[in-house]
């Protein structure tokens, strides 16, 4: 293939292709505004959560081990000091 054949080649796939291409259109200014606001209330929801499941997954490891020392203390209590 010769280079000139190659651009006609080149160009006939970009005619073909140019009508099918969607037009794209830009963003106003307060459009971008209101997306960069949406965007930062999505990321401080998702801190949100995310501190939210933090703090309930230590008050549960609290919980757990708390319950594990009680009952180890019963037990030890009951069975093994004798007063």
């Amino acid at each position: 293939m010769t280079p000139i054949e190659r651009a006609e080649f080149i160009a006939d796939i970009a005619a073909a292709l140019a009508p099918k291409q969607p037009v794209t259109e830009t963003l106003n200014d307060d459009e971008v505004r209101a997306l960069r606001i949406w965007i930062k209330k999505q990321e401080q929801q998702i801190a949100f959560r995310q501190s939210v499941i933090d703090k309930t997954t230590g008050a549960l490891i609290k919980t757990f081990v708390t319950a594990l020392v009680g009952l180890a203390l019963a037990w030890f209590m009951t069975h093994i000091y004798k007063p």
